[in-house]
């Protein structure tokens, strides 16, 4: 989410420490969900802070059926970077896609999406990741 890894622990450290607190408190997170949407919205706080992504028309392919293959070629961290530089919501919405730990209601609720708007951010997102990977990876047609 933050395109830097000291940045991003320093997201997950500060949640757990909120968690810790509010459990001492007798006030404990409500459900699991609460680590995700604390932890996303101090990523987004500590992005601002660095470079931020260049808005602009970035150019979006079909997603190809060797996709699968095409993925299975890339390093995790390529994915990882390739997704930090999306702008947001649309990064939110692909982390939480590619983590593939969530309902589609979920993802709703913690990214404060409505449907419409997240499959919108998922899907452009997707055809973009498909031009990128079109670039950097072989990819035949089945």
């Amino acid at each position: 989410m933050t395109g830097e890894a000291g940045k991003a622990q320093e997201a997950f450290q500060a949640t757990l420490r909120e968690a810790a607190l509010r459990s001492a408190h007798g006030e404990p997170p409500p459900d699991r969900l609460w680590f995700f949407r604390d932890a996303r919205w101090r990523c987004l706080i500590l992005a601002e802070e660095g470079l931020q992504p260049e808005h602009g028309a970035l150019e979006e392919h079909d997603i190809s059926p060797s996709a699968p293959a095409q993925i299975e070629q890339l390093h995790p961290e390529q994915l990882a970077i390739w997704i930090s530089t999306a702008p947001d919501p649309q990064r939110s919405a692909l982390a939480a896609y590619y983590l593939d730990e969530f309902t589609p209601r979920e993802m709703l609720t913690l990214l404060d999406l409505k449907s419409s708007e997240l499959s919108k951010a998922i899907a452009s997102g997707r055809r973009q990741f498909q031009a990128w990977l079109n670039t950097t990876t072989p990819h035949y047609d089945e």
